[in-house]
């Protein structure tokens, strides 16, 4: 009776035990990723839409799509960015230092990248590429969108749907906004000898529950000033916010933005008339 009874308190302790082991706190696979690029005060970039569950695609067509234009539009100087190991550099004995020699490349070559992919969130809709001189988001994003409007290129995206370019990013803050604002709108609104301007202001906001479109619309007029004036339908300029869980970016865009469908490259490529290119992502 007494052995019975061991083996019986044997057993449940056993059970206990794996019991407990399936117990364990799940971890978030995304966590991983957190070590990779990211969003920082003072960053610029283009913040991408594109169809749901096609992020890796529309992240790949984005880098083909980005590339190829840098080339076109600042030549050499994009060309002279990508690290390349040549063989002197693997040609050593020593396989430790043939190995250092390669990770260090490829660093240089994560700093020296003119456009850099910024993980946000599993099966989001929303991508960033952070760009760096001579990459200027505005004029870069415009020239995209002019050509497929002009039918200078032919489609090469299937999935990325708007593009939005960011001149500055920062915290998602009120202290911040206004420090972004007054970097963004200087060289557009405050420079000696620029004339009057109409304009409207564009606020996009996402996951955030503490930047309110009223507010930000308020202190960013405020910080535009006079002798400009709003006007929401035949603007000269578009100031747009774009505001992003903890962070937010501002840019100003031209008054052939509407025209040019809003930067939504999807809609300019296949026009359709029953769906409005504002309400897509």
């Amino acid at each position: 009776m007494e052995e019975t009874r061991k083996r019986k308190s044997d057993g449940m302790s056993g059970q206990g035990a794996n019991a407990r082991k399936t117990k364990k706190p799940w971890q978030m696979p995304g966590k991983k990723f957190s070590s990779g690029p990211s969003i920082h005060p003072g960053d610029a970039g283009i913040w991408a839409t594109c169809d749901m569950h096609r992020e890796g695609q529309c992240t790949t067509e984005l880098k083909d799509l980005f590339n190829d234009y840098a080339g076109l539009i600042y030549g050499n100087t994009a060309e002279s960015n990508a690290a390349v190991l040549d063989d002197a550099q693997l040609g050593s004995d020593d396989i430790e230092a043939a190995i250092s020699q390669e990770m260090q490349s490829l660093q240089n070559f994560k700093q020296e990248a003119l456009f850099v992919p910024v993980k946000i969130d599993r099966n989001a809709l929303v991508l960033f590429f952070k760009t760096r001189e001579p990459v200027e988001p505005v004029s870069f994003v415009h020239r995209v969108c002019s050509d497929a409007m002009n039918k200078v290129t032919s489609q090469t995206t299937r999935h990325v749907k708007r593009l939005t370019p960011m001149t500055q990013m920062g915290k998602a803050t009120g202290k911040s906004l206004e420090e972004v604002a007054k970097a963004v709108l200087a060289p557009v609104f405050h420079q000696d000898g620029v004339s009057a301007q109409k304009y409207a202001i564009r606020t996009t906001i996402r996951n955030n529950d503490t930047m309110r479109r009223d507010e930000v619309i308020k202190r960013v007029a405020d910080l535009v000033g006079e002798p400009h004036t709003v006007d929401l339908k035949n603007y000269d300029r578009l100031i747009l916010v774009d505001v992003y869980r903890t962070i937010l970016g501002m840019s100003v865009v031209g008054g052939d933005y509407e025209k040019l469908k809003r930067f939504n490259i999807a809609e300019i490529y296949e026009p359709s008339s029953t769906v409005d290119a504002s309400k897509t992502p």
